[in-house]
């Protein structure tokens, strides 16, 4: 990976990370067009740059972060975060083999979408438009709609929590600021977890050159991430899933096509 490979990449994942069309399978699939090899360095990227974009959450929403006298928002976000760091643990290495095959992405991608184009049909009345209303029971089964993201890649995490929010009863607007909320600790966790392992089992990764591209990576995600997060928002409330089904149907279809007819996927 070169400077301007990361670069792509962390632009990629600051238009994503908060769009249900999964940022992870775009930087795979992106990876995959771009030849970058599938090595220790590139997975841990790959992770690192999401933390950095979800950074942008805290930065947004600084005074309901960092007031601690809210213990319940804390409270909730760390039941919520259970079931994916559990999950997480068990299917480490399933995660990373599908992680490895863009072809099983793009069928996810494809599937995803369908889903997508229904959401809107099956939560029509929602009956919570505030954080504050969700409690510690409903903050843990939408960490539990999160593990299917973490078990399959290309998902989304944020279309998994979003409609499980939905489902709740949450409005689409605090089901999706929830979501954020609970990318938060998602996302360090799985960075910590990534980079321990790096240190202990392939310390070399953590080359100059290669800290250097993260912190290229880090910087252009959340720059990115921080400028769409709001217009994300703003659109989801106003004009709901469908769009980004049909987004997702038509590049699982085009995925599929170019891997079967014009040259395979592959994660190099």
């Amino acid at each position: 990976m070169d400077y301007i490979q990361a670069t792509v990449l962390a632009v990629i994942e600051g238009i994503t990370e908060f769009l249900p069309i999964s940022s992870t399978g775009h930087m795979v699939i992106t990876s995959s067009f771009m030849g970058i090899a599938k090595n220790d360095f590139t997975k841990l990227f790959e992770i690192v740059i999401q933390l950095a974009a979800i950074l942008s959450v805290v930065v947004i929403y600084w005074r309901k972060f960092f007031d601690f006298s809210r213990v319940q928002f804390y409270l909730k976000l760390i039941v919520a975060v259970i079931p994916a760091l559990v999950i997480g643990g068990l299917f480490k290495k399933h995660i990373e083999a599908m992680l490895e095959t863009p072809i099983v992405i793009a069928v996810i991608l494809l599937a995803g979408g369908i889903v997508l184009l229904f959401v809107d049909q099956w939560f029509t009345q929602p009956r919570i438009t505030d954080e504050n209303e969700i409690n510690p029971k409903k903050a843990f089964t939408i960490g539990c709609y999160q593990t299917l993201a973490v078990i399959f890649p290309g998902l989304s995490r944020s279309a998994a929590t979003i409609i499980g929010g939905m489902q709740q009863g949450l409005n689409r607007k605090t089901a999706a600021e929830f979501s954020f909320f609970l990318a938060v600790p998602t996302m360090m966790a799985a960075t910590v977890k990534s980079i321990y392992d790096v240190y202990k089992d392939s310390p070399e990764v953590l080359s100059t050159n290669n800290l250097g591209l993260l912190a290229v990576g880090n910087i252009v995600a959340f720059i990115v991430a921080y400028a769409s997060i709001k217009f994300f928002i703003g659109f989801l409330t106003k004009n709901g899933f469908k769009l980004f089904g049909y987004y997702r149907i038509v590049l699982g279809i085009a995925l599929l096509v170019i891997h079967f007819f014009i040259h395979p996927l592959n994660a190099n």
